[in-house]
């Protein structure tokens, strides 16, 4: 296994690796709508941090040797359903045609208030 680390992308909060490659997959840690550079959350709403949120994953995979384009799974953690439609919106610019299998679901809390968190399994190259 290969750690992956970037600077383009919010550096662990914890004991975990922002992403770990595999022979044939790359799994990603959740990402939350972090700012790489201040490690506090972007100003705005669900919007906003699922734009930040998927910015910083595609940084991990870029990282990692590998794309949104080669996401074959993603988990999406959501603070509150009635932001479903504007996290599917932005999730939808971001993948494009590309749709690869998802499960949102309601938590009770994310890290620092978070009202998204998204995580990623990628095809390696």
């Amino acid at each position: 296994m290969e750690i992956v680390s970037t600077e383009r992308a919010p550096r662990a909060i914890g004991p975990y690796s922002q992403a770990i490659i595999t022979e044939t997959l790359i799994f990603t840690a959740g990402q939350v709508g972090f700012d790489p550079a201040t490690t506090e959350l972007v100003p705005g709403g669900i919007v906003e941090q699922t734009e930040r949120v998927l910015k910083n994953l595609a940084a991990i995979l870029d990282s990692a040797g590998s794309s949104l384009q080669k996401v074959v799974k993603t988990t999406v953690f959501l603070a509150d359903m009635a932001d479903f439609a504007a996290m599917n919106e932005v999730y939808q610019r971001h993948f494009g045609s590309h749709k690869p299998a998802r499960s949102t679901v309601a938590v009770a809390q994310l890290p620092k208030s978070a009202r998204v968190e998204i995580e990623a399994v990628a095809l390696k190259r």
